[in-house]
């Protein structure tokens, strides 16, 4: 298709193991989907590096990647090295370069072995790239495979490079790829006191855009400082289009396992800011839900455990009774309905003892308002609970109308 794949270059990757833990670990469960959901024409950006060598030839360039930024069987920056474009910088988002990280953890800066090259974390105390951390390069490029969830980071992290791009003067350039949550709009409009990392813009929980598109929405509205000095580049992908349905080829992050778990995700990760256990530590993250005190109330039932993106998960070794949500694509997609899903939070929230203890300070920050939970709280209807979303999300509709770059779900 391009030069580089006819020709069979084999490059040493750059961090050791990375391609078979990429087979190992996080393909494999992405394996024996159904074949009728998915349309096999989409191509990420990245795939097609006529569009985007000639941006990068010459300069010196920053990556914004991670495990999923593959074109092919190769890792996008052992395809730009075999291509001779001056790589000076890779930066990485949470869960690390390899994906394996826990939520939320720790990960320090390192330098690649192979090629010299440093690696940067963008989590903890550096969200945001330090000018110093820019000064050697001409353009930053972001590939990373996105959920299109409000709350999964790696759009938080695209903000901030922006803006480090913007004041710095150097260009910023988007290898889109699709968004698998991409065929609707639900939930509710974050509130901008509760803006956080989780939620940096007032946008719905599921916004049905692409990063590229996101990226044209965030300059377009001037949403972060400086943003209309910003050169912006979007390259697209190929035959995608929001009424479509995309098959992630590999993991977006060590708990989004399988596209189950993929799309029960905008719902379930509500469950975060809650006491209930949703299945961190399983072998079923974000595909189910439960605590230990739903003994009798369930029979489903699951244990944590001690493992690679789940380090000490609430309940560990203890047995959860709850719910499996998402023991397949089309029931989940069914269940769900191209909306948030209430139900199952409202359900366990209606059964749980002490009502007192159930939420926690970060479901506010998850939601983007201190509404939803007092609804929960007072008995509304999750249809009622809707009817308050409604106004705040055709004004974003409108919005996300202006930005979209390929043919949407609503003509």
């Amino acid at each position: 298709m391009q030069q580089y794949l006819y020709q069979k270059i084999k490059v040493k990757l750059r961090v050791a193991g990375f391609l078979s833990l990429l087979v190992a670990i996080i393909t494999l469960p992405f394996c024996g989907i159904s074949k009728n959901l998915y349309d096999t024409a989409i191509q990420p950006a990245a795939y097609y590096p006529n569009k985007y060598l000639p941006l990068l030839s010459g300069k010196r360039v920053a990556l914004i990647i991670n495990q999923t930024s593959m074109v092919g069987n190769e890792s996008l920056l052992d395809v730009l090295i075999a291509n001779k474009i001056n790589v000076t910088r890779v930066f990485v988002p949470e869960h690390g370069f390899r994906g394996r990280e826990d939520a939320g953890a720790h990960i320090a800066n390192t330098v690649d072995s192979a090629t010299g090259i440093p690696v940067i974390s963008l989590y903890g105390n550096n969200k945001k790239p330090k000018p110093e951390q820019l000064t050697d390069i001409d353009v930053m490029v972001y590939d990373l495979q996105d959920v299109g969830v409000r709350f999964y980071t790696y759009i938080s992290s695209m903000e901030y490079c922006m803006e480090a791009s913007a004041s710095a003067n150097k260009q910023f350039v988007v290898l889109d790829r699709p968004n698998p949550n991409g065929f609707y709009v639900d939930g509710p409009v974050l509130e901008k006191e509760h803006h956080s990392f989780v939620g940096m813009q007032s946008i719905p929980i599921v916004y049905g855009m692409t990063s590229g598109e996101y990226a044209k929405m965030l300059v377009g509205e001037k949403w972060f400082a400086n943003a209309a000095q910003l050169d912006l580049v979007v390259v697209t992908c190929n035959n995608y289009t929001h009424n479509k349905k995309y098959k992630l080829p590999v993991a977006p992050s060590p708990n989004l396992r399988t596209m189950e778990a993929v799309y029960a995700y905008p719902s379930l990760c509500l469950f975060e800011g809650t006491t209930i256990s949703m299945g961190r530590g399983t072998d079923k993250p974000f595909r189910q839900y439960g605590c230990p005190e739903f003994e009798g109330k369930y029979t489903y039932s699951f244990t944590p455990r001690s493992g690679i993106g789940a380090k000490n998960p609430p309940y560990e070794n203890k047995v959860c009774y709850g719910q499996l949500v998402a023991d397949s694509e089309h029931q989940i997609l069914s269940a769900i309905d191209n909306k948030i899903h209430l139900k199952w939070l409202v359900d366990a929230y209606n059964i749980y003892s002490d009502k007192s203890k159930f939420f926690n300070s970060f479901f506010t920050k998850l939601s983007g308002t201190t509404k939803l939970e007092e609804q929960i709280k007072n008995g509304t209807t999750e249809k009622t609970i809707r009817k308050t979303w409604a106004k705040k999300l055709i004004t974003f509709k409108k919005i996300r109308k202006k930005y979209l770059l390929y043919p949407d779900f609503e003509q």
